[in-house]
């Protein structure tokens, strides 16, 4: 409890009051709380180093060497290597650009492979390529029983040698997380790149983009605390050979020749600083051995509360949970419903006793399709500065919601 207090009073947002409480922020999936850490990292950077990038006057230097250390930590936390990483607007932009490069090699007969679980953000940017390019998109489907991947369509899907396999390492809308190093695997052996969306796994489980095989691994920053800002690791040999749409003067080396146009520097500062932050709160001789231990101790925590949250919606009648049980891999965030009540009424009667839920599709709208909701759900996220005192406020108003309807 310590740690969750030293966490949680770097965050100024938690010290908001809205209907005479302390609000309780349930909205990480779609975005977290940033600390005053990376603030201060981001305004230091605007007010005493602000400058365009490679020239020889000092707060030049000075903005180059603060973007070395920014794609260092990143890569730190991603597993990966500083020069595999490269920053953009969000991961939805680093998609599409990454798309439109691989698809000028692409034409009629070459297929790419999306599943029903994904975010729109892992589909549009391959689906657009079928008119651009003139390519086909299978899709693997969703067990709505379970809300899991079907396998087995997946493997009939890898039959037709697809050339990009794009899937996500968890669902924002279920938080279903699938085997994404066993779905890697099974790609590769077909033949395929692989893509993987991790905006929704970065925040919960430290990625390791070696263990997971993939060729892209894409995030954003907003969704573990940091600044709007998206992060693309791609395996060095391939961000050097990608046909990436660029102005000829730029940089020609990995990874900045992914990175079109002056980049948001206090954004990609800000993202630096998140991860030194969520350091902080580990133990190790090395960043990435800090990052371990903080993710491990604060996941265990927030999953034990996540359970009590999954047990406590089960219990309240005319409430129905989507997604996997507590005993397969998730992440902690679940989407609900109440009978007889909107999604959006459930999200303003919680907000009026100072819970607030995401309400919607959340641009999971195939995932919403299947699941029998087209109007979308009501989704509450557990993150790292959670309390159990708050996830026993939105029971008590989820419960109050159900039976006054």
């Amino acid at each position: 409890m310590t740690d969750l207090a030293a966490f949680r009073a770097r965050f100024p947002a938690l010290r908001r009051i809205h209907a005479g409480r302390a609000v309780a922020y349930f909205d990480g999936p779609g975005g977290t709380q940033v600390p005053q850490d990376v603030v201060d990292a981001m305004s230091d950077y605007l007010l005493h180093h602000n400058a365009n990038t490679h020239w020889a006057y000092p707060t030049s230097v000075e903005t180059d060497e603060l973007i070395a250390k920014s794609r260092s930590a990143l890569a730190d936390f991603t597993g990966g290597a500083a020069d595999e990483i490269a920053f953009g607007a969000n991961m939805t932009t680093l998609t599409f650009h990454v798309a439109r490069a691989l698809g000028r090699s692409w034409g009629p007969g070459d297929t790419v492979l999306v599943t029903e679980l994904d975010h729109q953000a892992n589909v549009a940017p391959w689906r657009a390529l079928v008119k651009e390019r003139g390519i086909r998109v299978d899709v693997v489907k969703l067990d709505a029983s379970t809300g899991e991947l079907d396998w087995a369509d997946l493997d009939l899907a890898l039959s037709a040698k697809p050339r990009l396999v794009a899937v996500t390492a968890a669902s924002n809308a279920l938080g279903t997380m699938p085997d994404v190093t066993a779905i890697a695997a099974r790609a590769k052996a077909a033949g395929a790149l692989v893509y993987v969306d991790a905006v929704h796994h970065a925040p919960h489980t430290l990625l390791d983009v070696a263990t997971i095989g993939a060729d892209f691994v894409a995030c954003s920053a907003y969704k573990f605390y940091g600044p709007h800002i998206g992060i693309l690791w791609g395996r060095r040999a391939l961000l050097e050979s990608l046909d990436v749409p660029k102005l000829a003067p730029a940089p020609d080396t990995s990874p900045e020749r992914l990175e079109t146009g002056t980049q948001n520097h206090e954004g990609i500062i800000g993202a630096g600083a998140i991860v030194d932050f969520l350091a902080s709160f580990g133990r190790g001789e090395t960043r990435r051995a800090r990052l371990r231990d903080a993710y491990a101790t604060t996941h265990a925590r927030v999953m034990t509360d996540f359970g009590r949250l999954w047990e406590g919606l089960g219990a309240i009648e005319g409430v129905t949970r989507f997604g996997p049980g507590l005993d397969r891999p998730r992440t902690p965030t679940v989407s609900f419903t109440v009978r007889g009540v909107d999604p959006e009424q459930v999200a303003v009667a919680l907000a009026a006793r100072g819970v607030f839920v995401s309400h919607g599709d959340y641009y999971a709208t195939t995932v919403a399709e299947r699941m029998g909701q087209p109007e979308g759900f009501v989704r509450a996220g557990l993150v790292g500065y959670t309390t159990t005192e708050e996830v026993d406020r939105l029971l008590d108003g989820v419960a109050k919601v159900a039976h006054a309807r």
